[in-house]
């Protein structure tokens, strides 16, 4: 195995031609080597470099070798480095045995065998390089870990969110399902007793006066079916962002009223009473269809949960937007399902006990908001009624795609 990492080696000395013969013995390829002629210049490039091995005369004026090594030692980023002392004492010093009790791994008599030295040296660079070739590998280990378990995590969110999806679509099957039969199982009743009627040849039930009123019956429930269909469409296109908007110059004040009026039924059956305070002038560049439907969108939900009080509606400018208010007397929501009932399909545990829905119109109506640069914020505590402002630029930004 070959391993490309340069080996640091620091040679001390206070001998200038003892360091350049040992400079001789271990330089060579990949080995960048070190000279010290003092302790106090070692600690300098100690503290500047990673060393795989030192080298050091014990015999030295001012900090000699043992020394040297016992600072070394008492270093975080120097204690690991393996040192081999050489000195030029006889073995009646005793210097190997105090070299090996400062931390050396091995002691040197001068003068030095050339092919001792060089050997010893090899030593020590290979495990030098084989210890930095394996934290590399571990680094390379620890990283593609990671990357796993990132992975994992990643897989784990998709799967979560596939399951949401699932979730999302049996639920909304279902959903789709009640909100449709209702109003056509209606329908089919009505058929169904028009039909005995006209069987028995009783004609009583569809005489001039009563026939305004089947009529409205039908068209209300027919409405209900178009409205569900519409809002599943709309987040059909929204999700392949096809859903666009058609701004052209309008008023919002008059669009407002009359929205008011065509909801004057639904409003009458609800037992709540709408005021519109919508100032005159307020004129910009929007979708009006798109708007109208924002509005719908408001105060529908404002007649289900207004609890038979009155509901305001408010139009007004305010700098560069125009600001449209919708408040309600009614359940409240509470802050924590401020953000979720803009999603689609969510609703609140209250909302569902008091009116069937998708949970569709919401989130729709922040789409369409935001189409237009828009933004729309909700004020609502439980039991304290609802309010529902939009903010519209005159001037919405370009269509982009």
């Amino acid at each position: 195995m070959h391993f490309d990492v340069e080996s640091k080696l620091l040679i001390v000395d206070d001998l200038p031609e003892n360091l350049l013969a040992l400079e001789a013995l271990i330089r060579g390829p990949e080995r960048q080597v070190f000279k010290a002629n003092s302790a106090e210049q070692a600690l300098d490039l100690l503290l500047a470099h990673e060393f795989a091995l030192a080298i050091l005369d014990v015999q030295m004026p001012g900090m000699n070798g043992f020394e040297l090594a016992e600072m070394m030692r008492g270093t975080e980023r120097t204690r690991h480095i393996p040192i081999i002392f050489v000195s030029a004492a006889g073995s009646e010093m005793n210097y190997a045995f105090t070299g090996y009790e400062s931390g050396a791994v091995d002691f040197l008599q001068k003068p030095l065998d050339a092919h001792v030295v060089c050997s010893k040296v090899s030593v020590f660079v290979d495990l030098h390089r084989h210890r930095k070739a394996l934290k590399r590998e571990m680094e390379a280990l620890a990283a593609s870990n990671r990357q796993q378990e990132l992975l994992v995590q990643k897989l784990q969110c998709a799967q979560c969110e596939l399951e949401r999806a699932v979730r999302m679509r049996d639920d909304f099957m279902s959903m789709v399902s009640h909100e449709l039969r209702t109003p056509l199982n209606t329908l089919y009743l009505e058929t169904q007793v028009r039909k005995l009627h006209l069987a028995k040849g009783n004609l009583a039930p569809f005489d001039a006066e009563r026939l305004p009123a089947m009529i409205e019956r039908d068209q209300r429930q027919i409405r209900s079916m178009v409205r569900l269909i519409d809002d599943m469409l709309d987040v059909t296109r929204m999700r392949s962002g096809a859903l666009s908007i058609e701004p052209k110059p309008i008023g919002l004040s008059a669009l407002a009223r009359r929205v008011t009026e065509s909801l004057a039924q639904q409003a009458e059956a609800a037992g709540c009473a709408i005021g519109v305070d919508a100032e005159d002038g307020v004129d910009g560049t929007w979708d009006e269809f798109r708007i109208e439907q924002v509005l719908t969108n408001l105060l529908t939900n404002a007649l289900r949960y207004g609890g038979g009080r009155p509901v305001q509606v408010s139009v007004r400018q305010v700098g560069d937007s125009a600001q449209i208010s919708v408040r309600d007397q009614g359940i409240g929501i509470a802050p924590e399902d401020h953000a979720r009932i803009f999603e689609q399909f969510e609703r609140t545990d209250d909302s569902r006990k008091h009116a069937p829905g998708l949970g569709l119109g919401l989130f729709i109506t922040r789409q369409i908001v935001r189409l237009h640069g828009g933004e729309i914020t909700l004020e609502s505590r439980p039991g304290e009624g609802a309010l529902f402002r939009v903010s519209l630029p005159l001037q919405p930004p370009p269509q982009t795609g």
